[in-house]
């Protein structure tokens, strides 16, 4: 009777696995189910292979998860040409893709108007251009032994990780969390030592709907607290550290089993960090980017029912056009994958918000003009 259990348990997760994919881009408005097939079986992506050889991208570590699953698929279907993206943070896959060493960037950031102009050297022709492409929630990982549903609000956030509230019993924590017992144990904020485009966006929801001091950016401006590289070391931290705090991905916090905070964001009820929760703050992104730019620009005020504001849009950085010869089959081929409904419907079970349909259209449109 317990192995007849057991199976059904095991045979319903895998199900629900295969059902979360599909669904992926539904929560924003899309109809397509092509990511799941009868019975419950994912179908095989449908990936036109073009170029041969390895293709060199680097950047972002928030999308590291997804760019792994993407890698994956995008290899098993062809089998002459390797993808190498090394998580080395938005700062450095921005650099590094500036001196033409890369044939793209992931940056969580969405390009400056200097680094576009400098991109003109690299993309003959054009210039780079940001590709929206996986969207998610920034989740505030903790472990505060004893706490395990934490509640706190950009104005807390912003004191604890400038060091201005060192206690986790400090009276701005207890008042946001009535009841709890909260221990007299010391504060250990971690930061990334990179400059991390996971900061930038963890800063500008600081800055406008908190309390913090310092110009949102990638390096880190803050005081005090410790650092760590990428989103895997800032979690890996949090994990081990009692009494620590950070910011990372959705993903980190799931794979590592960290409790992560709720937001009092002036909605009816604190709102958790999760992909749905994620999406509906996504969807008032506005469009600020020009022509096949699609930079976008977040809201990280929104007060709506079940909408998660600290949210990134990791974006894909290439030339529009002037893309290197011995590149261009394969990255255009790639890219045309990973913004495919396919390719976005792989997403959500790893704790990525889908894209609103409205933009994914977009990115589609803009990939396919690659030259």
């Amino acid at each position: 009777m317990k192995l007849q259990r057991k199976n059904r348990v095991r045979a319903l997760a895998v199900g629900a696995l295969a059902v979360s994919g599909a669904l992926a881009l539904s929560a924003c408005g899309s109809d397509d189910t092509t990511g799941a097939g009868g019975g419950g079986a994912a179908k095989p992506a449908n990936i036109k292979c073009d170029g041969k050889g390895k293709l060199l991208a680097s950047g972002s570590s928030a999308q590291k998860n997804a760019m792994d699953v993407w890698v994956q698929a995008y290899s098993g279907a062809c089998k002459g040409t390797e993808i190498n993206y090394q998580p080395t943070g938005s700062g450095a896959g921005v650099t590094t893709f500036l001196q033409g060493q890369t044939a793209f960037a992931g940056s969580d950031s969405a390009l400056k108007p200097e680094e576009v102009a400098k991109s003109k050297k690299v993309c003959k022709g054009g210039q780079a251009i940001d590709l929206p492409m996986v969207g998610g929630p920034i989740a505030v990982g903790y472990n505060v032994p004893g706490v395990d549903n934490l509640v706190l609000d950009a104005k807390t956030l912003s004191q604890i990780f400038d060091s201005k509230i060192t206690k986790w019993n400090d009276p701005a924590i207890k008042e946001l969390n009535p009841g709890a017992k909260l221990p007299d144990l010391k504060i250990q904020a971690f930061h990334r030592s990179d400059d991390s485009g996971t900061t930038d966006n963890f800063t500008k929801y600081l800055k406008a709907a908190g309390d913090w001091k310092h110009e949102p950016a990638k390096k880190w401006e803050g005081a005090g607290g410790q650092a760590a590289s990428g989103s895997a070391g800032v979690s890996s931290q949090v994990k081990q550290t009692s009494g620590a705090i950070s910011y990372f991905e959705l993903s980190y916090a799931t794979a590592g089993k960290i409790a992560t905070a709720k937001l009092n964001t002036g909605a009816k009820a604190p709102v958790e960090a999760t992909v749905d929760n994620a999406s509906k703050a996504i969807s008032e992104a506005k469009q600020v980017g020009k022509g096949d730019d699609l930079a976008l620009d977040l809201n990280y005020t929104t007060k709506a029912e079940g909408a998660y504001p600290i949210t990134l849009v990791t974006y894909e950085i290439a030339c529009d056009k002037g893309n290197k010869a011995a590149t261009l089959p394969a990255t255009k081929s790639f890219l045309t994958y990973v913004s495919s409904k396919d390719g976005q419907n792989a997403l959500k079970a790893l704790g990525y918000a889908p894209l609103p349909t409205e933009i994914a259209d977009k990115v589609r449109a803009a990939v396919a003009k690659i030259s």
